[in-house]
């Protein structure tokens, strides 16, 4: 069995690190639309068996219930790597063979790129890491089975991960892509988001609060 797994903070508390940007309500509306953004892209997929959230959010809670993925509630996030190890380790003795973590903020996440990653899972030790934008982020991580090395999530996560794969003799798979490694942390991330062609509930979002607040698009100091 395999499993797409997303670990998904309070939205009242997401994308901090664009206070200085977005205010608070606007960093809640993109919270959600990329969410939707990526559950559409996971739904349509067609090799994954389940999706499961873990949060300890009762909004994430009521939204993910509502499109029939299972929950996995936490009183409180402590961090993301105790969040998805916890996680991890619940499917694996529910009889998981793979567990695929993908964040909520990769908007432009096909369908395709869930199908890819996960036909690569094998049946003995193994993991493919996705990098972020920079190289040293992981936008996404595939453990066979779930709970085969800890996470390292924060930074430098991607070569903290390789070196606790390669510690256990657990084989590893390098998977770029450029959809996935857009996750919308910085202004200059909504700069690409917004110059990348196609149309999503992210995208439309950002272009209604630029055209309130600037009235002619991004602001110029992005």
């Amino acid at each position: 069995m395999r499993v797409v797994l997303l670990p998904l903070k309070r939205p009242d508390g997401a994308k901090q690190r664009l206070a200085g940007f977005l205010n608070f309500e606007q960093r809640e509306r993109l919270f959600w639309a990329m969410l939707e953004d990526v559950a559409i892209a996971i739904e349509e997929a067609a090799l994954p068996d389940k999706i499961v959230t873990v949060t300890s959010s009762e909004q994430v809670l009521k939204y993910a219930r509502g499109r029939g993925w299972e929950v996995l509630l936490e009183s409180e996030q402590r961090s993301e790597s105790a969040s998805v190890d916890d996680a991890s380790l619940k499917l694996s003795r529910q009889g998981v063979n793979s567990v695929l973590r993908i964040p909520g903020d990769v908007p432009l996440l096909c369908a395709s790129d869930v199908d890819e990653i996960l036909d690569q899972s094998e049946f003995s030790q193994s993991c493919v890491l996705v990098p972020s934008r920079n190289g040293k982020g992981t936008n996404a991580i595939l453990r066979t089975p779930p709970n085969v090395f800890p996470s390292r999530f924060g930074e430098n996560s991607f070569e903290l991960h390789r070196m606790e794969a390669e510690n256990r003799d657990v084989s590893v798979r390098i998977h770029k892509s450029d959809r996935l490694a857009l996750d919308v942390d910085t202004p200059s991330d909504i700069e690409l988001l917004l110059s990348t062609p196609g149309g999503s509930n992210s995208r439309d979002v950002l272009k209604e609060i630029f055209s309130v607040n600037a009235g002619e698009g991004v602001p110029s100091n992005f």
